[in-house]
């Protein structure tokens, strides 16, 4: 008898597709690897050539002062680390001062009270339309005098009110995110309003609030390198000082814009890795 041509069995069909997959995701990802060894060798060809053409006498041998220093065994923390030490201190109080103005002018902006949606408003405009620097002139030099405050807490003040009107945008999007059906809901099983959104409302509005509200965090940080204009000690002032007693503008800059990098990337991997977590419990 003639030989039969063979019919592929279903599971003999799934095999062909995955292993079909399998190698097109190999050449995928072997492809995206080349991409990033390319962009990562231009980036330093350029950094090289950069640095060649400037004639820069680089000093780095110098830098390990400004992290730290051993004096009779006594670890002795330099600049660069105090100034960092100070830079997380303000974006870590500013943050919460600014995530609770955020959740207040949010609750006030969704209210039924007409005065708490107008001052909230108000609040919302004139921050968001004038420049950070004028506002920490006007805490520094206006308010500060009159309430006693301090330059430091001047300049935690006006990060956290300049961040709260942009953390109540971002809160209140993710309050109105949730379905009305889960406000009805929580309605009909005789829920008060502060019940309704502490167990209902807010905690299925953090996976809409969560990534927004992290790259606030991260302008924020970001944001505090403007206090130096008013001589508060953190990390730029400490980078502005240290380049004015060793003119080592170039190394001391690279130094202090890796230091803030460093800051900024383990925030998003961290609450990344909450928000992770967050979706893993809901399932």
């Amino acid at each position: 008898m003639p030989g039969r041509v063979g019919v592929p069995t279903p599971r003999e069909l799934r095999q062909r597709e995955q292993a079909g997959m399998d190698v097109r995701t190999i050449w995928r990802r072997f492809w995206q690897i080349v991409q990033a060894v390319l962009v990562y060798v231009v980036i330093g060809y350029l950094i090289w050539r950069g640095a060649a053409a400037m004639e820069y006498n680089w000093q780095w041998y110098r830098v390990e002062p400004f992290f730290y220093r051993v004096i009779d065994g006594e670890v002795i923390w330099g600049p660069l680390v105090r100034g960092l030490i100070q830079t997380l201190k303000l974006a870590v109080i500013a943050g919460v001062i600014a995530v609770l103005i955020g959740f207040v002018t949010a609750f006030a902006r969704l209210s039924q009270s007409i005065s708490g949606r107008i001052i909230a408003t108000c609040y919302l405009e004139a921050i968001r339309n004038t420049p950070l620097l004028v506002q920490l002139f006007l805490f520094y030099f206006v308010l500060a005098p009159i309430f006693g405050i301090d330059r430091f807490w001047s300049g935690i003040l006006c990060l956290a009110f300049f961040e709260g009107s942009f953390a109540a945008e971002i809160i209140r999007g993710g309050i109105q995110g949730v379905d009305r059906g889960q406000y009805e809901g929580a309605d009909a099983i005789g829920l008060s309003v502060v019940d309704k959104y502490r167990y209902i409302v807010i905690p299925q509005s953090l996976p809409l609030i969560l990534p927004p509200l992290t790259g606030l965090l991260i302008s924020l940080i970001k944001h505090s390198a403007i206090v130096s204009v008013i001589a508060v000690s953190e990390l730029t002032t400490a980078g502005l000082n240290l380049i004015a007693d060793t003119f080592m503008a170039f190394e001391v800059w690279f130094l202090v814009a890796g230091m803030y990098l460093a800051v900024t990337i383990t925030l998003s991997i961290g609450v990344s890795l909450f928000e992770r977590s967050l979706n893993k419990s809901k399932r």
